[in-house]
């Protein structure tokens, strides 16, 4: 998103305006879950998780490349990335 668009520090910003705010690893599942829940994370306030992400994540040909954030795998594409993730086929 940076190189579209510069919003950092996102969460020190959502903490001036009144948020609490929590950062985690967003392909770690065990941690949002734990993270959501426990929301409210402070007793009035709005609470807002920032999932830090990979595009793709762990597909050799999508991984970190922006085309994937509006683009659709095609039928051979889709098969190999299901693959690649230890998914069935398409």
């Amino acid at each position: 998103m940076e190189q579209t668009l510069g919003i950092e520090p996102l969460a020190d910003k959502l903490r001036a305006f009144g948020w609490s705010a929590q950062e985690e690893d967003g392909h770690d599942h065990k941690a949002l879950v734990r993270l959501l829940s426990a929301v409210p994370w402070e007793v009035g306030k709005p609470s807002v998780l920032i999932a830090h992400t990979i595009k793709g994540k762990g597909v050799s040909f999508m991984e970190g490349k922006v085309e994937w954030h509006y683009r659709s795998p095609n039928a051979a594409q889709l098969a190999q990335a299901l693959a690649e993730l230890g998914g069935n086929d398409a």
